[in-house]
């Protein structure tokens, strides 16, 4: 697919700038328009783990793809080496893609890249993508908002940078702040998780899905409760990535059905 940037009025991919694109949950099908335009002008991508290769497919011919992605207890490059690439780079004279699962800003490290990036005199444009605990939801027919359940939900990781479950959570706070609960890279600490939103006062047929893979040919869901959450999903053997939500509005998914 060629894009007309005129007739769109999309802006310039200008050489030494470093576009931050969110690549979306996984499926093609979910890019914008301007991650399109990014891809088909820029000179090298940069690019996470779990950017989809039929998204990567669509780079212009000639494009360097550096593969730059982060899985927890893998060896992965280190954040300071991701963004010293970005800035050398730009400063090279190349048009920088910097190609992010879902949004470069949520649970993404965009913003430390781009607050380095802006420190270097690199110019830099934002470019957000559909996020998984939203989209993935959404393909498993799950809203993350309805009125009838929920005018709020919490967003969380369940994984620091090391791999070890987030200090510093208020898990008896979060547990109130919100009838719905996303929860993203959450397997590996899924049983401390669940306990702890227990302990905090959710109840223990609190309805939870997960979602693994969403969006992708290979998308699983499963229902389940609170309590017996971590355990079915071993039971199920899931992998990530995976997103889990916790609420009524799983039930809506009963209804609604999966994107066919």
């Amino acid at each position: 697919m060629e894009l007309d940037p005129s007739a769109l009025d999309l802006p310039e991919f200008a050489a030494g700038s470093v576009w931050l694109v969110g690549a979306g949950p996984g499926a093609p099908g979910l890019l914008s328009l301007l991650a399109l335009h990014a891809l088909q002008n820029a000179d090298i991508v940069i690019y996470d783990a779990l950017v989809d290769q039929r998204i990567l497919g669509l780079a212009r011919p000639g494009a360097v793809l550096d593969y730059a992605g982060k899985r927890g207890g893998k060896p992965s490059p280190q954040q300071p080496d991701i963004t010293l690439r970005l800035i050398r780079a730009a400063r090279e004279g190349k048009r920088v893609l910097r190609l992010k699962g879902g949004d470069p800003f949520v649970f993404g490290r965009g913003g430390e890249e781009a607050l380095a990036l802006r420190a270097a005199g690199i110019p830099i444009r934002i470019v957000p993508g559909i996020t998984a605990g939203i989209g993935g939801l959404a393909y498993a027919g799950i809203p993350v908002t309805h009125r009838d359940t929920n005018s709020a939900v919490v967003f969380v990781t369940g994984q620091a940078s090391g791999g070890a479950l987030p200090d510093g959570i208020d898990w008896q706070a979060l547990a109130r702040a919100a009838p719905v609960v996303v929860i993203y890279m959450a397997l590996k600490h899924l049983d401390v998780i669940a306990q702890r939103l227990l302990a905090a006062g959710r109840a223990a047929d609190e309805p939870v899905a997960i979602i693994s893979k969403a969006t992708l040919p290979g998308q699983r869901v499963l229902r389940t409760s609170l309590a017996r959450a971590a355990a079915d999903a071993t039971a199920a053997a899931f992998e990530p990535p995976a997103i889990v939500v916790v609420g009524a509005v799983v039930k809506l998914g009963d209804v609604i059905g999966p994107a066919p």
